[in-house]
């Protein structure tokens, strides 16, 4: 019988911080009421921070990261999974507060974990991740308030990272006109190809503007904060909608309440990590009928268990574009 399984393990202790690829007591691992085979993971930003130490994410030691994963149900306590269930995770404290996705297995609650959809592999599950889950999480909340191609163009800033990128290629393919936002116009082009009618240096947005700017945007997918955040509802149009799902400037929001009531527009705050279960299902059906496995292969790459640490720290420091899928098995 197997008593440990090759993980990615970060400590704390009297040696300092450290992540290493290593041996975990398979007994340690299974803690919940569903025991998983792990097919794959991946490498959020959340992620590479927990690694690298660079954030504070991380709240128990020992700790296996990795807030994604899918895999193969091997045990169920669950009267809603059975063994050879293909199954899916995001979010919930996973590789936080309970042991993660970055290890050959993993135990997990029923609350927590979602039945794969049938047109996507567990790799293309991952390909897409919490990023592109979050992308689709916003979409949706834009199309509940009533958002429509015809309302006009949809803003998303933070357009080269992993949930920017993945907003402008959903909501190209729903027929929407997206206008991204980029610190790097170097890949307009890029976001072009995703999807992009219009390129802007997030530059005109991210310094302190005024309460009411030019009416242009129908909506918008912020994943940015503070400023930008400020400064895109500020340009919104009457009865506009602003999703607000990330805080890479900052979590700070320095506005004005003029655009919410002189304009009538709405904020909608997007979590992925508590999310209901009957949103996820939603959000995970919708994304497994618009995305094209061509499209994922050109934004991800795979790397085997082994090199995730070595991938986590490239990542904090810019060296890799797209998605990096862990090869689990």
């Amino acid at each position: 019988m197997t008593t440990s399984v090759k993980s990615v393990v970060i400590n704390k202790d009297d040696q300092g911080y450290r992540a290493e690829y290593t041996d975990f007591p398979v007994e340690s691992i299974h803690q919940h009421d569903v025991n998983i085979d792990v097919d794959y993971s991946t490498l959020n930003y959340k992620d590479a921070l927990a690694i690298t130490g660079k954030g504070p994410v991380v709240r128990t030691f020992p700790m296996i990261p990795g807030i994604d994963l899918a895999g193969t149900v091997t045990e169920s306590k669950s009267d809603e999974f059975k063994v050879g269930d293909k199954v899916l995770l995001n979010g919930f404290g996973v590789g936080e507060k309970y042991l993660g996705g970055l290890s050959a297995k993993a135990s997990m609650s029923a609350d927590w974990l979602i039945p794969l959809p049938a047109n996507l592999t567990p790799k293309q599950a991952m390909q897409i991740g919490t990023a592109g889950y979050t992308a689709m999480l916003s979409i949706i909340a834009l199309e509940k308030q009533g958002i429509t191609p015809q309302s006009g163009e949809i803003l998303v800033t933070g357009a080269n990272g992993g949930v920017g990128s993945f907003a402008i290629y959903l909501l190209n393919k729903l027929g929407f006109d997206v206008v991204a936002t980029t610190g790097r116009m170097n890949e307009a082009d890029h976001l072009e190809k995703l999807g992009a009618k219009r390129v802007l240096s997030r530059d005109e947005f991210s310094a302190p503007g005024k309460p009411l700017a030019k009416e242009q945007f129908a909506g918008a997918i912020d994943s940015v904060g503070s400023h930008t955040l400020a400064n895109v509802c500020a340009s919104i149009k009457y009865g506009g909608v602003v999703t607000a799902c990330g805080l890479a400037q900052g979590m700070d929001f320095p506005a004005t309440v003029a655009p919410f009531i002189l304009r009538g527009i709405s904020l909608m705050g997007i979590d992925s990590v508590m999310r209901p279960k009957a949103d996820r299902i939603e959000a995970w059906q919708r994304l497994s009928e618009l995305v094209e496995a061509q499209y994922l292969d050109t934004i991800s790459q795979e790397v085997p268990l082994y090199d995730a640490v070595a991938n986590a720290e490239a990542l904090l420091k810019g060296e890799i574009r797209g998605r990096v899928v862990v090869n689990c098995k």
